[in-house]
């Protein structure tokens, strides 16, 4: 095979490569983006606020924040919750603590049989009732943060893809470059 015409199939075949990527790149950001709009959309549409800062200053065991509370809380003091980060901090930090604080750390299996063991006790309907609207706000607010995660994912993979389509353009120009240098009698 002429040297040449190996050098020209090899640089068609990088030119490919290089659609391949940026139309991947196109597709991780477009996935990034629709991530981060639905995570914030979604979010933003429930109106949950962090407590204001006022209210970590007399941090307690057993009161809306406890001392446990205050790394991370603390940081989006007074903020509307609008992305997969604050979410996180949110069902982890905040929910998960006041669930912990239940009879049976608030488990919601564990209250439930108990209630329906002694179903007058009005105390036990009234902590399933909490447990179990805790748990699944909790667990609707990690679907949230695991979803902004796979876009943050998204979003650099799609940078990666870009990167490497650009570093492939150039290998595919010095291919052509030099598939133009080579003598037309040159052997591979």
């Amino acid at each position: 095979m002429k040297r040449r015409t190996f050098d020209y199939l090899m640089s068609a075949a990088g030119v490919v490569i290089v659609l391949v990527l940026i139309v991947a790149g196109a597709l991780l950001m477009w996935g990034a983006t629709f991530a981060n709009n639905s995570v914030h959309n979604q979010l933003a549409a429930q109106e949950i606020y962090f407590p204001p800062k006022s209210a970590f200053a007399h941090a307690k065991p057993g009161t809306e924040i406890t001392p446990s509370m205050i790394p991370s809380v603390s940081q989006y003091a007074g903020q509307q919750l609008l992305t997969g980060q604050q979410a996180g901090v949110w069902a982890n930090t905040f929910i998960a603590v006041h669930l912990s604080e239940l009879p049976h750390r608030g488990v919601y299996a564990t209250l439930s049989t108990l209630s329906r063991a002694n179903p007058t006790t009005k105390k036990l309907v009234a902590l399933v009732t909490t447990s179990f609207r805790g748990t699944t706000l909790r667990g609707l607010l990690l679907e949230a943060y695991a979803f902004s995660v796979f876009g943050t994912i998204a979003f650099w993979a799609g940078i990666a893809a870009f990167c490497f389509a650009f570093v492939m353009a150039v290998l595919v120009g010095f291919g052509f470059w030099h598939a133009r240098k080579t003598p037309e009698s040159a052997e591979l």
